[in-house]
Order: structure tokens, then C-alpha cells, then sequence
């Protein structure tokens, strides 16, 4: 009942949406753009649509990057694999011919509400020196209910796949997917498997949610597991291919967001008018670029948000060595041949500090020297993939780390 709800007010807010945003253009550069208060009465239509408007899921738009060494080249977005709930995407560049290779890096990107383009800067920063390919997680709405199930397990079976699609990568996982990127690797570990990457980096993600627990954590404790299958689990309405499937709405997963920093985001909307008014416009185009992207969600499979909400905030199977994937246990201590990088972001709301970090423990089979950690000062949950602090602190940590295991892969045997 609840998503057929929200589906009532999306056709109610549309065509208001639509009308306001015909009152900014006309206000703002048309007939009337030259009447008294004109500026004001084009920003507020504006705000007004972007509030009502729906938010389709974004284009990352990188058409071109210029390569470490020098050259602008091409750069052509590529499905490479396709599963019924991901597609492994390839930002295929147009190499210079005979041009050495340069490391291949497996960008894991969180499956909680928002789409693989919010890692956009990620990639951006890493296409100069790297070849990039990225998990594209599909909106559970949109996949018909005869694909099946989707559990937290599939989503490490999914990742083993993957390494074993491309070869020996180096793998970055980011926020939510530091747990079954440590999972696959410490099962494949276990397993002997070949296809092992060759360097994996952790990124603000909740590998021990029981160190420096922020307020995301403490709702996960403070609710039961029923609590959270009876009251945020929907059925996708009739008109969509995933029509009966039980999710978890991105249009919930949006307002839990909006609530915990309510205050920050009415700031930023009245800055956003204040700016359409001054004609402000590269700080206008700002907002508009991250609330496009920020109010972009998607629906996640409800097994798999359940399996994560009870495996990883509630019973911190992970860190207490109880966490059995498809009946294998999983042991980061199995893990012997990945050097390990974790990063954490000073001021991170989300992952608090220690969590990512806890990876360290947990993979005692790999030597020190081939382990690392950075924090990064100054820097919240989404700087640690995206903006400034992720491109001048983060990114060259990043770099170097890749690189000083991309010969080989010998260095990294302890």
C-alpha cells in the first residue's frame, strides 16, 4: 500500500513539476522574464519542479580523459557482462598503439539506493592512469520477478564472478560492498582460487559496525529484524517489470537520508534560490548537478537488504568469524596473498571511524608490510569517493598502492 502511495503522489507532483518549470523559463528568459521581481519568481518555480519533479537514474557522461602521459583520448561506456540484477560496465579508452597497459581496476559500487553513477568522480579520477570497469546494479523494479531471488549471497557470488570474468584486477570496493569484497576474496582464498585480485582497497565501508557506531548503526540495532520486514518492505506495484517483487524503495532509502541532516538540505535548497536570484550560476549548477544525482534512487531486492541489515548491523557475523555464505565459512585470515588498503574519511557519518580499518584484524594472514591505511582529514562519507578530498588526499593513496603491486603480484606473497 505504501508504494501505490508513493505512486499517487508522483502522478499528483508530475504535472505540477511540469507546470513550474515552464513558470522558471518564462520568468527567467521568456515573456515575462522582463517584469519586477522576474528573478525571484523564476527561482522559486525552479525550486518548486525540482522538488516535484521525478529523478531518472543519470548518464555518468565520460566521453573523453587525458591520459597521465599526455593526449586527450576517447572513451566509449561498454556493457561486458550482463546478470539478471548487475552489468559490468567498461570504460573502454582509445590507447595510443603500442602504449604499455595500465593496471585493470574492478570498481565495486554500493547496492543502497543510489546508482553506480554517484561513484562518477571515482571513475573520472582513475581513467587517466587505469582501465576501469564498474559493477551498474539494476533497479530491483526493474527486474522481473522469474529472475528470482537476490540475497546478500548472490551478491558475493556475483563478485567472484566478476574476478573471474576479467582475471587478476585490482579491486576497489566502495562503502556498503567493503563486506562481500572481503567476503569473495576470503572465500576464494580459502578455496585456492586463481582468479584472486591483486591488490584490494576497502573504502568507508562497514566491515565492524561495533567500533565508533553512528546513528545508521544505532537504527539498525535499535530495530528488530521483523521491525524492518514488516514496516519498509513494498511490493512493486502492477505497472513495473518487477511487478510483485518485495523491495526496499529507494523513495524510503531517499527520505532516511533527507532525515538525518533535514536542516543541511533545507540550507542548501534556500542557498540554491538565493544563488538563482544573485545569478550565481556556477553555484546553482553545483546544486543542480548533486541533487540530480542525490535524488536518483532505486529499489533494492528486499532478501538482500534484510540479509545485509541482520548479517552486518545486527549480528556482526563478519568480524565475529559466524558469517557462512552458501555453507562456507568465511575467514579473512585465509587471506594470504592480497595486500590490503583501507580508508576512512575523518568526519565519515556513516562508516564510523574504525570500521573499515577492523578489515586489518580480521586478515591477519597478510603481512604488515603489505597492509595500509589512510584517514583522511577533514573528509565525510560521500568526500572519500567523490570531490575534492577524495581527488587531492584519497586518489593518490589509491595510486600509489595499485602501483606498487601491479608487476607481478609476487611482492605481495607474505
Amino acid at each position: 500500500m505504501l508504494y501505490e502511495l508513493y505512486e499517487l503522489q508522483r502522478a499528483f507532483l508530475t504535472p505540477m513539476a511540469a507546470f513550474a518549470k515552464l513558470g522558471a523559463h518564462a520568468y527567467g528568459d521568456g515573456l515575462l522574464s522582463a517584469l519586477p521581481f522576474s528573478e525571484r519568481m523564476a527561482a522559486g518555480y525552479e525550486l518548486l519542479s525540482r522538488v516535484g519533479k521525478f529523478y531518472d537514474k543519470p548518464e555518468f557522461g565520460l566521453v573523453e580523459t587525458v591520459l597521465t602521459d599526455g593526449g586527450k583520448v576517447a572513451v566509449r561506456q561498454r556493457v561486458v557482462l550482463r546478470k539478471p540484477f548487475c552489468e559490468l560496465l567498461h570504460f573502454e579508452r582509445d590507447m595510443p598503439a603500442g602504449r604499455a597497459p595500465d593496471p585493470v581496476v574492478l570498481v565495486v559500487a554500493p547496492l543502497s539506493g543510489h546508482h553506480a553513477t554517484l561513484l562518477r568522480d571515482t571513475v573520472r579520477q582513475l581513467l587517466p592512469s587505469h582501465d576501469v570497469y564498474i559493477t551498474d546494479w539494476l533497479d530491483a523494479r526493474h527486474v522481473p520477478l522469474s529472475k528470482g531471488a537476490f540475497h546478500l549471497d548472490d551478491y558475493v557470488a556475483y563478485v567472484r564472478d566478476f574476478f573471474a570474468f576479467l582475471g587478476p584486477i585490482h579491486v576497489v570496493g566502495v562503502c556498503q560492498p567493503t563486506v562481500p569484497v572481503l567476503a569473495a576474496i576470503s572465500l576464494m582464498s580459502t578455496a585456492g582460487d586463481p582468479n584472486l585480485p591483486k591488490t584490494m582497497t576497502l573504502m568507508g565501508g562497514p566491515i565492524d559496525t561495533r567500533r565508533s557506531p553512528t546513528e545508521v548503526n544505532a537504527l539498525a540495532k535499535r530495530e528488530s529484524y521483523e521491525w524492518f520486514e514488516r514496516t519498509v518492505i513494498c511490493s512493486v506495484p502492477e505497472r513495473h517489470p518487477g511487478y510483485l517483487r518485495r523491495v526496499y524503495p529507494g523513495f524510503l532509502q531517499l527520505g532516511g537520508f533527507v532525515a538525518m541532516n533535514p536542516g543541511k538540505h533545507f540550507q542548501s535548497h534556500w542557498d540554491f534560490y538565493r544563488d538563482l536570484v544573485k545569478g550565481a550560476d556556477e553555484s546553482a549548477e553545483a546544486h543542480r548537478r548533486f541533487y540530480d544525482e542525490y535524488n536518483a534512487v532505486m529499489d533494492m531486492p528486499a532478501e538482500y537488504y534484510l540479509d545485509t541489515i541482520k548479517v552486518v548491523f545486527q549480528e556482526h557475523q563478519l568480524p565475529r568469524g559466524e558469517w557462512r555464505c552458501k555453507g562456507v565459512r568465511v575467514a579473512p585470515e585465509d587471506i594470504t596473498q592480497v595486500p590490503l588498503l583501507t580508508v576512512e574519511g575523518e568526519l565519515d557519518d556513516i562508516s564510523g571511524s574504525g570500521q573499515t580499518q577492523a578489515a586489518h584484524d580480521l586478515c591477519s594472514g597478510i603481512a604488515a608490510a603489505h597492509k595500509r591505511h589512510f584517514t583522511a582529514p577533514g573528509c565525510g562519507h560521500y568526500g572519500i569517493f567523490s570531490g575534492r578530498r577524495w581527488r587531492e588526499a584519497i586518489y593518490p593513496q589509491l595510486h600509489d598502492f595499485i602501483r606498487a603491486y601491479d608487476r607481478t603480484g609476487e611482492d605481495a606473497k607474505g
